[in-house]
């Protein structure tokens, strides 16, 4: 048995009242890991909370601002202009009236190094291909300022809902969600920006583990290895002719990386374009123990835990050769395809809806600008994607859209409605049809009881604010105010609220 094989499978099935983390699986890392026992330290070390600003819903400086307010202690993350470290709490960031607003996503700092990398801009066509549960995906969007096309896909549909949890909560609008399984992503159209951050051993989020590592057996590791080699093919297949690649893992293992890299190098065109970070790294491996790398892959990236006092990952940034365009792209029609709407009346029914929110809600005509409407059964969705692949997949890829953008408006019995989703997109009070409440009366409210108002409030469906923040829809009835709010998220700010009492 190889050093190799003995050091993945070594302990399989035995039982130890040991509780202090077995590192026996690292040691194999000894001779490839600058200061490695640094990194061993930093393993066993509680890895520090951080998040990520929303950019485009807020600045730094204000999120700090309020989080130091209520006695959080916050510092920038070094390399990463976005990323907060926090280094004390007085309770749970997550709970936050800042998190339930959407204005922070609590991200694992050295997650935040791939989306930059990658470099989306504006109005690019980009492809997440395991892209649940949302922390690099939704940081793409921010960097895309929610303007061109996100295609987030995963194998997991219940993975994905997870992940449009994240998106709804931190309004974005430029995000489509396909239920697909990455090896066979459907094809019938390129994108400019693929990123391929594919599931592996895990050996880097062993400090969210208590330190605690696994081990892989080299039939595990095999059937691994090939999932990943299939993933980053299908991405060479679907980048365009001048697109790029960034191939990601939070494994240390070189079976899943480099040497993954290197058999896809080793029969297609792609080419390696070597990582320069702003965070402490180091280089990709050309050979470790009796395997041998493309040489090339020395300009790919490990971060190690003691490098940026987080996890472990390992990046390659890839191109494809050439100079063309994206290809099977198309403006997303009026109505979901599918469906027995025909596109004269789904827009029939977008124009009532843009009406009813100009009109009878009070939203400013150019706060719409930018925003595209689509209409999915009782409901018209709002995104900004210009364009979008779904009409020239592959129908037989087994693949279903779950969402594309907001839910901003929907129908029933009492006629139009807008979401609580589109009032935080509108991000504050939109017109006469608001009305701003203090905490104390949010409590009421989410208590289940309703609040009597003075004359002069109509009635109908009201945007219902606190500080600057629009939180949610209101109802008046005869001069008195219910809220609309969905339990969950309801029970969810009441608490925060209550929290902030203090």
């Amino acid at each position: 048995m190889s050093q190799r094989r003995s050091t993945l499978a070594a302990g399989r099935g035995s039982r130890t009242r040991n509780t202090e983390p077995d590192m026996t699986p690292l040691e194999r890392y000894r001779d490839v890991i600058p200061d490695f026992e640094g990194f061993l330290q930093a393993v066993q070390r509680p890895e520090p909370r951080t998040l990520r600003v929303r950019t485009g819903r807020i600045s730094q400086a204000t999120l700090v601002g309020r989080l130091e307010e209520q006695g959080f202690g916050v510092r920038p993350v070094p390399g990463l202009p976005d990323f907060l470290e926090i280094t004390h709490q007085p309770f749970p960031v997550s709970e936050s009236l800042e998190h339930w607003l959407g204005l922070f996503y609590i991200q694992q700092a050295v997650t935040g190094v791939a989306a930059p990398l990658l470099g989306p801009r504006p109005g690019e066509r980009v492809l997440d291909l395991c892209a649940a549960p949302g922390g690099k995906t939704t940081h793409l969007a921010d960097l895309m300022a929610d303007q061109g096309s996100i295609v987030a896909a995963d194998v997991s549909e219940k993975r994905l809902r997870a992940l449009l949890g994240n998106v709804y909560r931190t309004a974005h609008t430029n995000i489509l969600a396909l239920a697909a399984d990455g090896r066979r992503f459907p094809p019938g159209a390129t994108f400019d920006r693929i990123l391929a951050d594919v599931p592996c051993s895990g050996e880097g989020m062993a400090r969210k583990k208590g330190g605690r590592v696994g081990r892989t057996s080299p039939a595990a590791l095999k059937r691994m290895t090939r999932s990943q080699e299939k993933l980053l093919r299908r991405a060479a297949e679907l980048v365009r002719p001048g697109g790029e690649i960034l191939y990601v893992t939070c494994t240390y293992a070189p079976e899943e990386n480099e040497a993954v890299v290197s058999r896809v190098l080793s029969d297609t065109d792609l080419e390696v374009l070597p990582i320069e970070l702003d965070v402490p790294h180091a280089a990709g491996l050309t050979r470790f123990e009796d395997l041998v790398f493309d040489e090339r892959l020395s300009g790919a990236a490990r971060i190690y835990p003691h490098h940026l006092d987080s996890g472990g990952l390992f990046l390659c940034h890839l191109r494809r050769p050439g100079n063309e365009a994206v290809t099977g792209w198309a403006p997303p029609p009026p109505a979901f395809p599918g469906q027995e709407i025909d596109a004269e009346e789904a827009e029939a029914r977008i124009a009532g809806g843009l009406a009813y929110l100009v009109g009878d809600f009070g939203v400013p005509k150019e706060r719409m600008d930018g925003a595209r409407w689509l209409v999915r059964g009782t409901n018209i969705w709002l995104h900004t994607q210009d364009a979008w692949p779904v009409e020239s997949l592959d129908p037989r890829g087994g693949w279903r859209v779950l969402s594309l953008g907001l839910r901003a408006l929907s129908h029933d019995g009492r006629g139009v409605r807008p979401t609580t989703d589109l009032i935080r997109w509108l991000e504050g009070p939109s017109g006469p049809q608001a009305l701003t409440l203090d905490r104390e009366g949010w409590l009421e409210l989410l208590s289940g009881r309703t609040i009597d108002l003075a004359e002069g409030h109509p009635d109908g469906f009201v945007t219902l604010c606190l500080e600057e923040f629009g939180i949610g829809r209101g109802v008046i009835r005869d001069g008195r105010l219910v809220p609309e709010i969905p339990r969950k998220r309801g029970d969810w700010l009441r608490k925060v609220l209550e929290r902030g009492r203090g």
